[in-house]
This record gives C-alpha cells, structure tokens and sequence, in this order.
C-alpha cells in the first residue's frame, strides 16, 4: 500500500531514503557534468578514428547497463548494429557472471563495458578475448577497480565513473538513477567521435541543464499538484502500469521505467511501442485487471478488503505532432474505463527530451520506492 501522506513531508521522504535514492536522482546533471570532464581527461575528445566500427558489443551488468544498451541501440539506429552481450552463470553476483563474445567478433568491432562496480572477473576475460581477437576495447567503471587494469593490459581506454564523495566507501547501485547517466555520458561522447551519435559537449551540456530544471520540478519539496513525478506516482498507487510508448527516445524510457519500478519498487509493469503495443495489451483491458471488471455488489462494505490491482496505461511520448497513435491509445484505454497518466518532454533536441522523460519516471519509480516501504 502506498502511503501518500508521505509524498508531501520532505523530512519525511528524506528518512525513509536509505538507499539515497532522491539524492542521485537530483544529481544526476551534477554526473553528467562530471563524466564529461572525465571523459576528455580520459582523451576521448581527442580521439580521430579513421572510420566507424562494423558492430558495436556492449557488456554490463545490471539494470543501468541494460538501460545504456538499449538507448545506444536506439540513438545509433541504422548506422551502426549495437548488441549487448548478456551474462550467464548461476548467480547474479559479480563472481558468478561470465560474458562471451559472438564468434564473428573481430579487429574492426568495438567493445564497449560498463559497470559501477568493476570487481567481475568475468568482464576482465572478456577484456582479455576482446584483445586476443583484435577489438577495440573501451570501458567505463569505477577509478582503481580491477577491471581498469584489464583494459590497461588490453591496450584499451579506461574512463573513470562519475561518482560522489560519499560513494567512496559504498559503490553506486546498478539501480540508483545517477548511475545511469555516469555510464552513458562517457560513452556518448566516444560514438560522437566515432560518427555514430550526435552527441557534441554543448548538447550534453543541454542534457545536464534539462536534468537539473527536471529536479527543480520534480524534488521533495515540491507538493504533489505541481509536481509530475509525485503525480504519476500517487496515480500508479495500487495499479499495474501499461507503458505505451510513442517516439524515437521514449521507447528506452519507458523500458527503464518499467524495469525501475520492479527493481527499486518492487512494483511490476509492462512496457511496449505503440501503435503494435494496442493489440498485445488490449488483451488486459478485457479481465480482471479492467477498472471496471468487479461491478458486483457496488455497495458492500470493503474497508477490510484488499484492494484489487487495476490497469493504468502511462503514456509517454516525444513526437507530440504528426503522425501518431496516440488517439488510438486513449479510445483503447477508456474505452474500456481503464485511466490513463501522459507524460510529454518540453521542446528540445533528442538527447534532451530522452533526458527529461528519463528524469520524470526516474523520480516517480523513487516515490513509489519510498512510500510503499519497498
């Protein structure tokens, strides 16, 4: 159960955030400031390559690599094929993980790894295969983890993580929203270099400033009615959230939010693209999970009755204009008396726009977190 009285007492808000949760999210400008500096200390700004790789690999752990994946997958699109190699093993431990690379990997492909801890030996064998093989090697990770020697070994680049001060005795969590633009930053910088992402310093400049204008909306102190974030996730109280997405950036966000919500809320969802989205999810509106769907008995005492969960669609967008489903997506939902939360960016560039939605669900996923005990 979602304790909203809890949504609208910072102090409050502030004791129950054991995990730090709303600090990285409000600082997560702050990193991506940082991971540039480290990224052009690291000398990625300088770099000239003769030409862009044939295949990007991508390996990580956890739920912040899986996101970084996913939107440089997006971001690149056609230019270049981005794969994210997932781990195997019998725990999710940084002990047990293990990584191979496909067999067509080879001198002209770059390896890309991310991970805010840095100790999986797994990942250091696959440094050492990528150079055995004649990849490219080029890893983000926290300053002095093993890891950092593997790639010094392999001949590979090392950028630093953007971390904070009191992150020092205690690594970042996968899941912590900060940690997601600390891995990103440095590596779009690098296929800015390369060709493959529009991502020049004075657009991630842009990126930090709609993050930190995002925050001011979004933080503790804002009361619910005028704060987004709070909105969405006082709306998502007791009800399995359908993601629908429409837009180049939204697809990676929404995702991230849905994985955010069951990682740091506990809470599940389902996430998918409009408009081929309607019909896999139509399917729920039909069942129990429709607000509708117990009309019986209407005024029978249900004081002691667990709630049941109902569906709420989230819709999240950025191609508010032309072409769109999106009336398809609201007739589909109410139709079937099932509400529907909308999330629009502000107008801006790509990366920006990513960044806002990013920023929003990043906050509301922490609400959730924070006032149902999770």
């Amino acid at each position: 159960m979602l304790d909203e009285s809890l949504l609208d007492a910072p102090d409050a808000l502030a004791r129950a955030d054991r995990r730090g949760l709303l600090r990285g999210a409000a600082e997560a400008g702050a990193r991506v400031r940082t991971a540039v500096r480290h990224s052009a200390e690291a000398g990625i700004t300088a770099l000239s390559p003769d030409g862009r790789p044939r295949a990007v690999l991508f390996a990580g752990p956890g739920l912040a690599a899986a996101c970084v994946a996913d939107l440089l997958g997006r971001l690149a699109g056609a230019a270049c094929p981005v794969t994210r190699l997932r781990p195997t093993g019998v725990a999710p431990a940084a002990g047990a993980m293990r990584w191979e690379l496909p067999g067509w990997a080879g001198p002209v492909d770059l390896l890309l790894v991310a991970t805010t801890d840095g100790t999986e030996p797994g990942l250091g064998l696959l440094v050492d295969q990528a150079y055995r093989r004649g990849c490219t090697v080029v890893a983000v990770a926290p300053s002095g983890a093993p890891l950092s020697e593997s790639v010094a070994v392999a001949h590979g680049l090392f950028v630093p993580m953007a971390t904070a001060p009191y992150e020092e005795d205690e690594p970042a969590a996968a899941s912590a929203p900060g940690a997601l633009w600390a891995l990103l930053t440095p590596l779009l910088s690098l296929l800015d270099r390369t060709g493959l992402i529009d991502a020049p310093a004075d657009a991630l400049e842009k990126v930090a400033d709609r993050l930190d204008r995002t925050a001011e909306r979004c933080g503790p102190a804002i009361e619910t009615y005028s704060n987004p974030a709070k909105a969405l996730a006082s709306e998502l109280a007791d009800a399995l959230p359908l993601i629908w997405t429409e837009g180049h950036a939204a697809g990676p966000a929404g995702r991230r939010f849905a994985a955010a919500l069951a990682e740091l809320a506990g809470r599940p969802a389902l996430a998918g693209d409009l408009p081929e989205v309607l019909p896999a999810h139509g399917r729920l509106l039909l069942g129990d999970l429709a607000a509708g769907a117990d009309p019986e008995d209407f005024f029978r005492d249900r004081v002691d009755e667990a709630q049941p969960m109902h569906a709420r669609v989230v819709l999240l967008r950025d191609r508010p204009g032309g072409l769109t489903a999106a009336p398809a997506a609201r007739e589909l939902a109410l139709g079937h008396d099932t509400p529907i939360s909308e999330l629009e960016p502000e107008e801006g560039d790509e990366l920006e726009t990513l960044a806002e939605l990013i920023a929003v669900t990043d906050f509301a996923a922490v609400y959730l977190a924070l006032t149902s005990g999770a």
